[in-house]
This record gives C-alpha cells, sequence and structure tokens, in this order.
C-alpha cells in the first residue's frame, strides 16, 4: 500500500509539474477552458500566408515626383505710400502719383500631364500672373504658354516646349474610397519636392465657399502653402486628384486637405485644350439646399431636391414653365441631392439641347423639357467679384 501511495505521488508530482510548463511556456496547446478562455466571444482573422505588407512606398514615389514641377509667379501690385490716399478726395485731386509699383512673387506646384508639354495646376495660382516659371525636378526650367485657365473650379493648364517629359499616369478618382492611402508631392514653403503621406479622409465634399463647383477629395496628407497645383496620387503613383486648398487658422496644415479629383480635372483640361475656355450648362435659376422645416412645409418625403428661389426672367428655367417654389428632384434621371449636385449636373449638359428635369409642384410631381443655354461668363465674375468683397 505504501508503494501505490508512493508511485501515485510522484506521478502526480510529474503531471502538475508537466502542466505548469505547458501553461508558462506553450499555453496554446492547451485547451481554451483551461486557459481560462474569452471574456466575450469574436471573430479572428485566420493568418493570411498570401498577404504582402507594404512598409514603404518608394516606388509610387519615384513613379510620380518626376512628373510633379514647382511654379513660380510674380506681378506687379500698386501700393500706396501715403495713408491719405485711402481718401477719395484727396486721391481725386493727386491721381496715383503717391503710388508706387511692388513685385510679388508667390510659389505652388503643377503636374505634367501629357508629354506634350501640358501641365495642370491651379488657377489661383497663374491668374494674373505677370512671369510665370517652371521648374522640373530634374533642373530643367522653362517659360510656359498659358492655354487657359477655369476660376469657376480653380483650374489652368499650361504648356512648356521641352522634349523627354515625364508624364504621370492618370488614375480613377471615381473608384476612390474612404481609407485608401495618398501622397501629396509639392514644393511646400518652396522647400523643394516633398512627398507627404495620409488617407483619403472623405469624397465629394462641398459647400466650402472655395470654388463655384466643388467636388473635392478630403485628405489628412499633409498640404501646406507652395503644394497648391501638386499631385495627390495613390499608393500605386496614379494621379487622383490637384491639390487645391487647405483648412487652417494658422497658416500650416490642420490634417484637412482639399483636391480636385481627376474625373474633374480630365473635363476640364480636355476643353481649355480643345477651346481655351470651358463650356458649362446653364438654366438660369438661383436655387437653395432643403431644410427638414422646408421639406415639412412642402409636404416632401425628405429633404433631398434643390428649392427653387428665383428664376432669372426669360431664362430658359423661365421659358419652360418653372416658378419660384418648385423642387427639382433630378436632371436628367440623376437624382438631386442639394443645389450644389444640382450646379454640377446643369453644368454638365451640353448648351443647345433640351434636357429633361423632374420637379415637385403643390406635391404633384412633373416632368418639365428645358431647352440648356451656355453659362454666362458675367455669372462667374459676378461670383469672383462676391468673393473679393
Amino acid at each position: 500500500m505504501r508503494k501505490f501511495w508512493l508511485i501515485f505521488a510522484q506521478s502526480t508530482t510529474v503531471c502538475l509539474a508537466v502542466v505548469f510548463v505547458v501553461t508558462t511556456l506553450k499555453p496554446d496547446l492547451l485547451p481554451a477552458k483551461w486557459r481560462g478562455g474569452n471574456v466575450v466571444s469574436f471573430k479572428e482573422t485566420a493568418p493570411d500566408v498570401n498577404a504582402t505588407k507594404i512598409n514603404s512606398y518608394s516606388y509610387a514615389s519615384k513613379k510620380a515626383m518626376p512628373a510633379v514641377v514647382n511654379i513660380y509667379t510674380s506681378k506687379d501690385v500698386r501700393v500706396s505710400r501715403h495713408p491719405l490716399m485711402d481718401d477719395p478726395l484727396f486721391r481725386h485731386f493727386f491721381g496715383d502719383s503717391l503710388d508706387e509699383k511692388r513685385r510679388t512673387t508667390s510659389l505652388g506646384s503643377g503636374v505634367i500631364v501629357s508629354p506634350q508639354g501640358y501641365i495642370l495646376t491651379n488657377s489661383h495660382m497663374v491668374h494674373a500672373a505677370d512671369e510665370i516659371k517652371v521648374l522640373l525636378a530634374d533642373g530643367r526650367e522653362a517659360t510656359p504658354r498659358v492655354i487657359g485657365d477655369d476660376p469657376e473650379t480653380d483650374l489652368a493648364v499650361l504648356k512648356i516646349d521641352i522634349k523627354n517629359l515625364p508624364a504621370i499616369t492618370f488614375g480613377r478618382s471615381d473608384e476612390a474610397n474612404v481609407g485608401d492611402v495618398v501622397l501629396a508631392i509639392g514644393n511646400p514653403y518652396g522647400v523643394g519636392q516633398t512627398v507627404t503621406m495620409g488617407i483619403i479622409s472623405a469624397l465629394g465634399r462641398s459647400h466650402l465657399g472655395l470654388n463655384t463647383f466643388e467636388n473635392f477629395i478630403q485628405t489628412d496628407a499633409a498640404i501646406n502653402p507652395g503644394n497648391s497645383g501638386g499631385a495627390l496620387v495613390d499608393a500605386s503613383g496614379n494621379l487622383i486628384g490637384i491639390n487645391s486648398a487647405i483648412y487652417t487658422r494658422t497658416g500650416g496644415s490642420q490634417g484637412i486637405g482639399f483636391a480636385i479629383p481627376t474625373s474633374v480635372a480630365k473635363q476640364v483640361m480636355e476643353q481649355i485644350i480643345k477651346s481655351g475656355s470651358v463650356t458649362r450648362g446653364w438654366i438660369g435659376v438661383e436655387a437653395q439646399d432643403l431644410t427638414h422645416e422646408l421639406a415639412e412645409s412642402f409636404k416632401l418625403p425628405n429633404a433631398s431636391g434643390a428649392l427653387i428661389a428665383g428664376v432669372v426672367k426669360s431664362g430658359p428655367a423661365d421659358k419652360a414653365g418653372v416658378k419660384p417654389g418648385d423642387v427639382l428632384l433630378a436632371v436628367q434621371g440623376k437624382p438631386v441631392a442639394d443645389s450644389v449636385s444640382m450646379q454640377n449636373l446643369v453644368a454638365a449638359l451640353p448648351p443647345g439641347k433640351p434636357a429633361a428635369f423632374t420637379m415637385m409642384r403643390n406635391q404633384t410631381e412633373m416632368q418639365v423639357k428645358i431647352s440648356i443655354a451656355k453659362r454666362p461668363k458675367q455669372v462667374a465674375e459676378d461670383l469672383d467679384e462676391q468673393d473679393e468683397e
């Protein structure tokens, strides 16, 4: 009996030692209930042996950087030397005799989009500039010609006559998703070509008051002064946007930058190259967003659509019978979300052709045919003057 208990005690000691060693060194070999289990059940992905970890974006950078250029502009501005020159009566007698001209300079970026020498950049970079210089990544310098600009989307097209230009590859901005990795390439603060990384924070940003037509890609990739007109590329180095503006209170990057998607930039660029300007559709209405209160007052099921607040007399919409108080629901079958989407849909229509508009009037849905006119240039000029004021 004593021998039996001795064997039992030794066996138990050995088993406990084995369990202790396994628990300490290889706990995964024990059953889940022995390990204490999980506090809550959850799904956990299995290791993916085929997954490739991206720990560098050097390929994308090397692919895109040669096509990004630095742009230097300068112009003369008249500055009053005497504080009394702000007095209209004083200026009436002395004119501009006490004013002096000063040369102001600015810097930005651009993207070579064609081996033929076409460069995309921001309109505000080159608008009213007296002198423009383009510096390529390889050190070559050129004086470009301004083919045309479009202040309503803040895009401009330049052309340089240099051979063997490294044109960027266009990506598909309409297939971009929130969370995709992007790189911003430009010349911030004039320090030289710089690459910053971030993700796409949002798509289709509008109502920012930056441009007349807004459909921005928002990114947290650092975009600082000097990056304007530079490239926003995807993780493969393909162009998906033209960096345009930042949200800032200090003048530096706050992690909120905006880029014009290539789906917009390509259309504007092709029209500028073809005719020197951009032609857009116009129906002659003033629209505003529908609030939930307005939707309830009009007895609409939701706040989707654009409320027609005003109609230009003898304009296309007026001739078609559109009245203030009508609610525009769709343009050519495409739903209207708000006044900005309405403006973009109408602008995309070719002038001179009729288009179908779905309207709501007195809780009755109706179809209206409107002959699209060309957007007057004066509309854009008036908007520019309002921005300046």
